[in-house]
């Protein structure tokens, strides 16, 4: 992976564990996301959120093939729960959303946790 990317991954670790020792669990998956976007901003990242994805398949396009929850950089994609446990389909699922995108690397976190280091998965393409 590159150093772009290495930075990005660590520095969204760090912003979502701060948020998730200042908020605790179980708060709706949006407020999370918005406050996460905003701490990745202030480091100076570019954050986009609820980015629709087009998919095409055979000709058939859909513009929104699904929403990636926060797409930093252009290059990188977090995809945020806050449920009580994370579900193998979760990362699965962004998997697919690399492969679809191109990019190389995301984090699946599920601010549901009791501790958020249980719930961070890594997930390169």
């Amino acid at each position: 992976m590159n150093d772009e990317l290495e930075k990005i991954s660590k520095d969204v670790v760090d912003a979502s564990m701060k948020l998730h020792i200042a908020l605790g669990p179980g708060l709706l998956e949006s407020v999370y996301t918005i406050i996460l976007q905003k701490k990745l901003e202030e480091r100076g990242y570019r954050v986009e959120r609820e980015v629709g994805i087009p998919v095409e398949y055979e000709g058939v396009k859909f513009e929104m093939g699904f929403r990636a929850d926060l797409i930093i950089n252009r290059c990188f994609i977090v995809e945020l729960k806050s449920v009580e446990k994370l579900a193998p389909v979760h990362a699965k699922q962004l998997l697919t959303y690399l492969k679809l995108t191109g990019f190389r690397l995301g984090l699946l976190i599920n601010f549901g946790e009791a501790l958020l280091k249980d719930g961070i998965r890594r997930i390169a393409n």
